[in-house]
């Protein structure tokens, strides 16, 4: 259960200061170190969360856990949808296990239920998010590039969404695409 003292905000990008990016940094870094090499949170991963709105909580005068949400347009079966992608998700380790996780992830759900037609990430950690409403997308995945559409296997079944009030009915065995990125497209 989070702690009655704990805080929870959200702060655009641009608003975060100097020492605000730092203890996210920190967390982000700590949080994936122990994940193996290919798991480890990169500077393209941090780019990848800037840009939209982060929800961070603050427990005992410090930021203990954070995600971000930011527009990217993912399609299904071709069809565009304005989608809030969730980021940079994790709670420093000495602070796990409190709940501060599932109270940045409702509130992240509720930015993308306000602003957007449908809510992606990418996870290998599908029962946290399963259990706050989000699903697996059952078709297969790709990355549009300049060079045209390139499917994605190593991400079929690992890209979770949720659904919100405006998204359109779906076929959630369609092909997923996102746009290309640096980094992990997904």
């Amino acid at each position: 259960m989070t702690s009655p003292t704990a805080r929870l905000r959200r702060i655009r990008t641009g608003d975060l200061d100097a020492a605000e990016v730092a203890a996210i940094r920190g967390i982000l870094v700590d949080a994936f170190a122990d994940e193996g090499p290919d798991e480890q949170f990169t500077d393209a991963d941090w780019q990848h969360a800037l840009g939209g709105t982060h929800v961070v909580l603050d427990a005992g005068g410090e930021i203990v856990s954070h995600a971000s949400v930011v527009e990217r347009e993912l399609r299904v079966g071709g069809r565009p949808l304005r989608t809030g992608y969730v980021e940079a998700v994790a709670t420093a380790p000495a602070w796990r296990g409190r709940g501060h996780g599932t109270t940045v992830m409702r509130d992240v759900n509720d930015v993308v239920r306000e602003g957007f037609e449908l809510g992606a990430l990418g996870t290998g950690v599908h029962a946290f998010y399963e259990r706050l409403g989000w699903r697996a997308w059952r078709g297969p995945t790709a990355v549009r590039t300049p060079d045209g559409e390139r499917p994605t296997p190593d991400e079929d079944g690992l890209i979770l969404v949720l659904f919100t009030p405006t998204t359109p009915p779906l076929d959630e065995t369609a092909p997923l695409s996102c746009d290309w990125r640096p980094g992990d497209v997904w």
